[in-house]
């Protein structure tokens, strides 16, 4: 009888530990996936404005490098949503990278939004 005991509480021991392990495992997975907790403008100050700017001007030292546009410049105002869009998820030549895969197609659209903001 005491050996039966001391098994179903090494189980039950061994559930517990293995539902802690699982929940700060996907707390953790969940914490660190930029568009669970990021809003737009977190992501594009964080990724997007080293070249773009803070302000959508693109006027930063490598954004001039790149001959980025300013947002609010006829070039950019002219181009539509699902342009900017396809260009940010997949990228743009060899200087800008992709984000779909990274952040998502819901992140991807609220950058553009976001972005296109700047200009008003």
């Amino acid at each position: 009888m005491n050996g039966w005991r001391k098994e179903i509480q090494f189980a039950v021991l061994i559930a517990v530990a293995t539902l802690v392990f699982l929940l700060f495992a996907t707390r953790d997975k969940a914490s660190s996936s930029p568009s669970a907790q990021a809003s737009a403008q977190d992501v594009y100050l964080d990724k997007c404005s080293v070249c773009h700017a803070k302000d959508g001007s693109g006027n930063t030292a490598k954004g001039r490098k790149l001959k980025v546009k300013d947002v609010r410049s006829p070039d950019v105002q002219k181009m539509t949503e699902a342009e900017m869009i396809d260009i940010v998820a997949k990228g743009k030549g060899q200087d800008m990278d992709g984000y779909e895969k990274t952040l998502g197609k819901d992140m991807v659209k609220n950058l553009v939004d976001y972005y296109r903001s700047l200009a008003k």
